[in-house]
């Protein structure tokens, strides 16, 4: 088709704003700056406030709400195509149901874990666990990996195994949006089609060119929570005779950051001050101890011509080449992350010239125009397959 795709976005936006809710935002803004028509369907988590218990579980399973809202944007917007992001837990797998009953073709991204796990991380107890992959969720509820809550875990354990009998993921969804390949693996062996799930990472538009001069020390960027690995990275930090290594963040794990780190913890910085922080780093380090969606911290400091120091798991080690853009260490292991981090300090030549790599990939993978050219070809095929299978019920 000719004519550039009519998009309504699709979001139940979190109570404390996060990564998808900024993903959410900057694509809409790329959309329009490329002559799409948007509209944007939103929820907002701070209506759970005023519901009942029976109220926010009647929402989480099926929304009547959400239903009708979406077939009266759908007589009044007309679009060509419904994007969704997150729909936990007011706009729920409903909304899907709707676009089919409108007859318009819908594209989701899968921002995490979700469908598969009940703490969307595959995480638990600090340790990697895919106990519910492929399975009925119950393990999850047994261990209350939702917000540590058996009654939630339960809820939305019954939302997933609800749906997945209704075929609401299988059949109602045109194509999937993946970050990675990594995570396309996972959530195809969590039993979503394969050949509907479509990978394409996030992007950021930053123009700068970056500096390769008057670079020192490293960067942690992210919540200082168990999951991120700031106790292993702090461990490796204490092995070293010395060390310029800045932690920017906030998080459970803030005091203990500062008792270590002192001068060097800097706490929660906005991302102009982040931007410049990774540009005069000599590398950024990410030894999380989960697979990590697509951190955009990494985009951030391919971004800025900073090279990655990363936990060789899941998504980082896909997208963070050994010894090119960066280098990569065990999960979890100290002794390894500390020499991989007393390497970096002592070859400044070599991380300026994997920084400038960093950039380079950055400029062929993660800027705007090779995005947007990734999201249109997505819409173009998920119209094209929901009008050649009839509706995305016929699938």
């Amino acid at each position: 088709m000719a004519t550039l795709p009519r998009v309504l976005l699709v979001h139940n936006a979190y109570q404390q704003r996060g990564g998808e809710d900024s993903v959410l935002e900057s694509e809409m803004a790329l959309l329009q700056q490329q002559g799409h028509e948007v509209a944007l369907y939103r929820r907002d988590n701070d209506d759970i406030e005023t519901m009942s218990r029976p109220e926010l579980l009647a929402h989480t399973l099926w929304s009547t709400q959400t239903v009708r809202d979406i077939e009266q944007w759908s007589l009044r917007f007309k679009p060509d195509v419904i994007h969704v992001h997150n729909t936990l837990p007011l706009v729920s797998p409903s909304v899907f149901w709707a676009a089919d009953k409108v007859d318009v073709p819908v594209v989701q991204t899968l921002h995490n874990y979700r469908l598969a796990c009940l703490d969307a991380t595959f995480m638990r107890n600090g340790r990697i666990c895919e106990d519910c992959l492929g399975k009925a969720p119950w393990r999850g509820v047994v261990h209350a990996c939702y917000r540590g809550s058996r009654l939630q875990s339960g809820a939305m354990a019954s939302m997933l195994v609800m749906h997945r009998a209704m075929g609401t993921f299988r059949r109602k969804v045109t194509r999937y949006i993946a970050l990675s390949e990594f995570s396309r693996t996972k959530l195809a062996q969590a039993g979503l089609p394969p050949e509907r799930i479509s990978v394409k990472p996030n992007f950021l538009e930053w123009q700068d060119a970056p500096p390769q001069d008057d670079r020192s020390g490293g960067l942690f960027v992210g919540r200082l929570s168990p999951e991120k690995g700031i106790e292993a990275l702090l461990k490796a930090l204490s092995a070293l005779p010395s060390h310029n290594v800045r932690v920017a963040g906030s998080g459970p794990l803030a005091d203990l950051v500062q008792q270590q780190l002192g001068s060097l913890a800097l706490g929660f910085q906005p991302l102009p001050q982040v931007m410049a922080l990774m540009r005069s780093a000599s590398f950024m380090v990410l030894p999380s101890l989960w697979y990590e969606g697509f951190p955009r911290t990494i985009v951030e400091a391919f971004a800025c011509g900073t090279p990655v120091l990363a936990s060789r798991l899941g998504t980082m080690a896909e997208v963070i080449e050994d010894g090119v853009t960066g280098l990569l260490f065990t999960p979890g292991d100290v002794q390894d992350m500390a020499a991989k981090l007393a390497w970096a300090q002592a070859h400044p030549a070599e991380m300026r010239a994997m920084g400038m790599a960093a950039r380079r990939r950055y400029e062929s993978h993660y800027v705007p125009a090779v995005n947007h050219a990734q999201l249109l070809s997505i819409y173009r095929q998920a119209i094209t397959e929901h009008h050649t299978d009839g509706g995305s019920s016929q699938g």
